[in-house]
């Protein structure tokens, strides 16, 4: 059996993998048509399955395939206990984004997390519900504020613009991902001083409960020592 290796199916990302892969050594192309979702990778045992970039954790940790290439933000976000589901194979040096926590930039008294929890607190008492905080990355966001020590807070699920939601009155912060800040600061918000909760990145991992037997494990060292990492 042959090892399956799932990368994103378009854009940017898909060409930045391909590119990063064919630097190795190992060419990756699409087969048929812009619309068909094939692919094919040349001189390996690989089998190239492309996969939207959300769909790629799912699919590692559920070990239907071996090999993925996602951002390490969904890796951690969608996968619990994932370091125990996954292995970083290689961080691939492109698709760098920061999740980060953002607050309105009128509050200038608001720099730090302490100052958050501050406001938080205070904001329950005044109007008697938690401050909301918007965000995709319920997992990521809860994780970081409980280590920091902040409370009275309801997280907001955000499935659309989550920079809006402020501007909008259905949350008084978010927490999102930012490569250059500047759709933040158009929508008049501030990162905290503290508040990266992540840095993200393209990142090759592979899948611990997907069927390692012989002929995978050697399909694996083959690919490995092309792109460097054996």
């Amino acid at each position: 059996m042959t090892i399956r290796l799932g990368v994103p199916s378009k854009g940017r990302l898909m060409e930045k993998t391909f590119g990063w892969f064919a630097d190795r050594g190992v060419e990756m192309r699409r087969t048929g048509s812009d619309r068909e979702y094939a692919a094919a990778v040349d001189g390996v045992d690989v089998e190239l399955m492309l996969l939207s970039a959300g769909e790629i954790p799912r699919e590692l940790a559920a070990g239907r395939i071996h090999l993925g290439v996602t951002g390490s933000d969904l890796v951690q976000e969608r996968i619990p206990a994932w370091d125990q589901a996954v292995e970083v194979v290689a961080a691939m040096g492109f698709g760098h984004a920061d999740l980060v926590i953002a607050v309105p930039a009128c509050w200038i008294d608001v720099t730090s997390l302490d100052d958050l929890d501050a406001v938080a607190a205070a904001f329950r008492r005044k109007h008697g519900f938690r401050l909301r905080i918007a965000t995709k990355y319920h997992r990521l966001v809860r994780e970081f504020l409980r280590e920091a020590g902040v409370a009275d807070y309801q997280l907001v699920d955000s499935q659309g613009a989550t920079e809006g939601t402020v501007a909008h009155g259905t949350a008084e912060a978010i927490a999102d991902i930012t490569s250059t800040g500047e759709t933040l600061r158009a929508n008049h918000l501030r990162i905290l001083e503290d508040g990266l909760i992540h840095r993200s990145e393209a990142t090759l991992f592979r899948a611990r409960g997907a069927e390692w037997g012989g002929a995978e494990k050697a399909a694996l060292a083959d690919l490995m020592a092309l792109i460097g990492t054996a």
